[in-house]
């Protein structure tokens, strides 16, 4: 596809091919650019991909508001090319040298499609509002926000292009990075994966949930209650490798299918009960999946346990919609209508905040997407 011969894309839906783009003949000198992105938290989840970064399963999710990445991308035309990329990395304030080997992969993986990354030496310095690699996501807030900032200036470069394709390779490039982080463009819920039900759906972007969905979803509440703060002791991607050759593999990946499915009509009826009981067992499949591995591995700890025995008493004993899901990690996510949002809070505080590390939790609810700060 040559410069300024971006179609219109928003009935459309794009194969890889569809992003590549031939080398700009003129280049800008320098620039910055920057964008706000945020976390997400997976509802149905997906476990397993193969190459190149495509999901075994569809997946859905909540784009989170509070826990996002602000990343800022300073971009000078180089003069010579010692290297095929030229970058550096400041996170949080301070240079990030052990970041630099996912960041070179990614730019090897997306260079055909934003060619000019080898014309240009970029400082990329970013912050997050929550811990990092502690299991919120902080791979998809942070490669999102690369993604946003690499079309920004292919924008520049091509001010054709039409806001449909934007985003819609922006979600491309970020699945490139981290897989999940394709859903961490747009807001405020999110399909990855194809599925037969979902128009529009692909392994190759994630697309906004455009169906029905009830009132009382569209303001849900999430608390992360941050139960370790270290890194995780098994990666993301280690994960989900050993899904291949798994025994439970295929019928995990059916039933991911099946729950798409599901929650389509639980968002569009605005049956909390049945949120509540596909939410919570897709959160236990995946650990389960993890504990049945081999090698097999827990990521949960004993307070992990400890909350949710106690989220579901408090459930029962007040008659309340909150429930929890788990990411790859040992953090908790509660998720609850904002109806309920004092009365969950003060449960938090009282009898959960004690298995907190540090007693430390996010409040967060449902976020819009990426968003650019000028």
């Amino acid at each position: 596809m040559l410069q300024n011969e971006y179609i219109c894309s928003k009935f459309k839906d794009l194969n890889a091919s569809d992003f590549i783009v031939k080398p700009f003949d003129t280049l800008l000198n320098d620039g910055t650019t920057t964008w706000k992105t945020p976390s997400n938290i997976a509802l149905v989840k997906y476990w397993g991909k193969r190459d190149p970064q495509l999901p075994e399963n569809p997946s859905i999710s909540f784009t989170l508001n509070n826990c996002h990445t602000v990343t800022t991308m300073a971009y000078q035309k180089r003069i010579s090319r010692e290297t095929e990329f030229s970058f550096e990395i400041i996170f949080e304030g301070k240079t990030k040298d052990s970041f630099k080997p996912k960041i070179q992969k990614f730019f090897e993986r997306i260079v055909d499609y934003v060619p000019f990354i080898k014309d240009y030496h970029f400082i990329i310095s970013s912050e997050n509002s929550f811990p990092h690699s502690s299991g919120i996501a902080s791979s998809a807030s942070g490669m999102s926000a690369l993604a946003m900032c690499l079309m920004t200036i292919e924008k520049r470069l091509n001010p054709g292009m039409d806001t449909s394709y934007f985003y819609k390779k922006a979600s491309f490039l970020a699945r490139l990075g981290s897989g999940s982080a394709c859903r961490s463009v747009k807001g405020d819920l999110v399909v990855w994966g194809e599925h037969e039900e979902i128009a529009g759906s692909s392994d190759l972007y994630g697309v906004p949930f455009s169906t029905k969905v009830a009132p009382v979803f569209k303001e849900y509440q999430d608390t992360i209650l941050l139960v370790d703060k270290g890194e995780k002791q098994v990666s993301s991607t280690v994960g989900h490798e050993l899904m291949h050759g798994h025994p439970f593999a295929k019928n995990r990946f059916q039933q991911a299918v099946d729950h798409i499915s599901k929650i389509k009509t639980i968002l569009a009826t605005g049956n909390v009960q049945d949120f509540i009981a596909l939410v919570e067992s897709e959160a236990l499949t995946l650990h389960a999946m993890m504990m049945t591995s081999q090698p097999y591995f827990i990521l949960m700890k004993p307070n992990t346990l400890e909350i949710i025995q106690k989220v579901w008493n408090y459930r029962e004993a007040h008659k309340s919609s909150i429930c929890f899901t788990l990411d790859a990690g040992a953090n908790v996510h509660l998720l609850y209508p904002k109806s309920e949002k004092e009365m969950v809070r003060e449960f938090i505080e009282k009898e959960l905040a004690m298995f907190c590390q540090q007693s430390h939790f996010i409040h967060d609810e449902l976020g819009s997407g990426a968003i650019e700060i000028e």
